[in-house]
């Protein structure tokens, strides 16, 4: 079990995957797709990521001391701050923030949000145990599987504003059509490349069952299952639903989006204390 800084770490992390994803993967939803009214979700998340890294960082210190006193002291800061925890952060602070930057630069700023917003997921291949196996390919495989996870973050909270009424209800519909159409690129990706980095990382079916890491990503594997079948199930039936202007399948979708959205806050706390609190299997 995991001492009081330990759980501050988890949850803080929890809160820096929610933010950056978030902020990011709307960013690119909303150039992709020409979407408006984004810029208030994604600043709010931008400036939750952001505020997150900052105080891992300063727990990190803390986890080191055993007490407060390490979140403040200059020289275990300092020492940090030449490791690859400092390395992750910087990138974090630049990432995030030219991502609020853009959001407040006009039209033409969201392309630099959107750079912000890669700065800040790259920023995800220079800590953890994927970094820590020190294999570029590795690196770019993680990269490219939190794009993916970030992009379909980003598209349900728009997805589910245009659901909120029968005047966009046709909007929704292209909109999840055409989010279907391109998930069907990015899906066998994601699936890809997280199966290679759970195989790379584990090293055995032994490992799996055996060890709390492998058991914890069984749970992760799970539950990503279950969000393809709810993906699967809104395209094949409800988009169509709805694009007749069925106003059940507004409300179903509506309520898959809900869930969509639950699963991935689990989904995201188990990543969060796969990285924090248990090791790889040896």
């Amino acid at each position: 079990m995991p001492d009081i800084w330990g759980l501050l770490a988890i949850t803080t992390k929890f809160a820096l995957y929610l933010g950056v994803l978030t902020a990011a993967g709307t960013v690119i939803t909303a150039l992709l797709f020409r979407l408006r009214g984004y810029r208030s979700l994604c600043l709010s998340f931008g400036v939750i990521g952001f505020l997150a890294a900052i105080i891992a960082f300063l727990l990190r210190g803390a986890n080191l001391t055993g007490d407060a006193s390490g979140m403040s002291d200059p020289e275990m800061l300092s020492l940090l701050w030449s490791t690859p925890v400092g390395t992750a952060l910087m990138y974090r602070i630049a990432g995030l923030g030219l991502l609020i930057f853009g959001l407040c630069a006009g039209r033409i700023g969201l392309w630099i949000s959107a750079v912000g917003g890669a700065i800040a997921i790259w920023s995800f291949a220079h800590i953890g145990h994927v970094a820590a196996l020190e294999a570029t390919f590795l690196d770019l495989m993680l990269i490219l599987h939190l794009i993916f996870v970030s992009f379909w973050i980003g598209i349900l909270t728009p997805l589910k504003r245009l659901l909120s009424s029968p005047q966009t209800w046709l909007d929704a519909a292209s909109l999840g059509h055409k989010f279907g159409l391109v998930a069907t690129v990015t899906v066998p990706l994601l699936i890809a490349a997280g199966g290679y980095m759970s195989y790379i990382l584990v090293g055995s079916v032994s490992a799996l069952i055996s060890t709390g890491y492998g058991q914890a990503l069984i749970l992760k594997v799970v539950l990503v299952g279950g969000l393809l079948a709810l993906a699967a199930a809104n395209k094949l039936r409800l988009i169509p639903q709805l694009r007749e202007g069925d106003p059940k399948a507004a409300a179903r979708l509506e309520t898959s989006i809900y869930i969509e959205w639950l699963v991935i806050l689990v989904i995201l706390g188990t990543t969060a204390v796969l990285t924090s609190n248990l090791t790889l299997p040896t």
